[in-house]
């Protein structure tokens, strides 16, 4: 069995409902829910464009899963586009878990499923990182993590969940 870290989260819609509606398509196609964080809502990040966004509602899930780490992605890619989100037609735009672009905008979705962390391992392919390649730089990843996963040491940085929350202040 495997363990993998997700965060769950969107702008558009009825929020909590959609973060639900999330989490339960999570538990059918993935697995079992073990933990899941309180909801935060944040302001949006990255540019957006002259788009004004609404915040964000998030939460993080801590999910007990015998699929694979790109099975968990096909899953997490399918409750996306269950809730209504739309992925940009352009290949560059439609990965998930890529380092950011020069010039990408964000774009209000109803609902994002990343992968943060799986297992221990290191995942480095055009379509898929793990260690999600952000989540060390974002306080909306790192509080939720930190609440059901406090001491899981980051697999390429060698710190925990929480060091990382206290390194961004």
């Amino acid at each position: 069995m495997n363990t993998v870290a997700l965060l769950i989260g969107g702008n558009q819609g009825d929020r909590r409902a959609l973060l639900r509606q999330a989490t339960e398509l999570i538990r059918q196609g993935i697995g079992p829910v073990a933990a899941a964080s309180g909801v935060y809502e944040t302001l949006p990040w990255g540019p957006f464009g002259d788009e004004r966004p609404q915040n964000f509602l998030n939460q993080a899930l801590l999910v007990e899963t015998p699929l694979a780490a790109h099975e968990v992605l096909e899953e997490a890619l399918l409750v996306e586009a269950i809730l209504g989100r739309l992925r940009p037609a352009s290949p560059d735009t439609a990965l998930h878990g890529i380092a950011d672009l020069p010039g990408r905008l964000y774009h209000s979705r109803p609902m994002d499923v990343d992968l943060i962390f799986f297992n221990d391992e290191v995942v480095d392919l055009p379509d898929l990182q793990i260690p999600h390649p952000r989540a060390h730089l974002r306080r909306f990843v790192l509080e939720p993590l930190a609440e059901i996963m406090p001491d899981y040491r980051h697999p390429v940085l060698g710190r925990t969940v929480r060091q990382l929350l206290d390194d961004l202040g």
